[in-house]
């Protein structure tokens, strides 16, 4: 048996206020475990994109947050889950005036290629492949490898 403390893990924010990982503390094997806290007008990600190899569900334990995907915008409130599937975009974000605390689960915990909606302005095409580093967030487009940086 693994345990954790949210007070004990390091916060690593970037789009949202408080955004704590679980996976390696818990030593979990085949699936990604985060804890994020959202002030108005956070992001869980930063932008609209899709993780191809994994499944994403959002357990919002406080607060609204909003969803946005291609096709759709859904509102989650307390002891409410939404479930993404590998390839399905989506960007949450609180939109409300109140904290949002929220967990998100991905499975298997290897997401695979993450995708950022974002067309490249070079020659088109209608994503680029997304890489979070130390510095940011770096985007390549696929076909012809032109490079954005956020």
């Amino acid at each position: 048996m693994e345990t954790a403390s949210l007070d004990e893990l390091e916060n690593h924010p970037r789009t949202a206020t408080v955004t704590k990982h679980a996976t390696e503390p818990l030593d979990l094997a085949d699936m990604a475990l985060n804890y994020y806290e959202l002030e108005p007008g956070d992001s869980f990600s930063g932008g609209l994109h899709t993780h191809m190899n994994q499944e994403e569900v959002f357990l919002v334990v406080e607060g609204t947050a909003t969803f946005q995907t291609k096709d759709d915008t859904v509102t989650v409130g307390p002891n409410e889950v939404v479930r993404f599937a590998p390839g399905e975009y989506q960007e949450g974000t609180n939109e409300s005036d109140d904290r949002v605390r929220a967990v998100a689960m991905g499975a298997p915990q290897e997401a695979g290629e993450t995708r950022a909606a974002v067309p490249c302005g070079e020659c088109g095409a209608d994503y680029h492949v997304a890489e979070v580093g130390a510095d940011g967030v770096s985007l390549t487009c696929p076909d012809c490898g032109a490079d954005l940086s956020m």
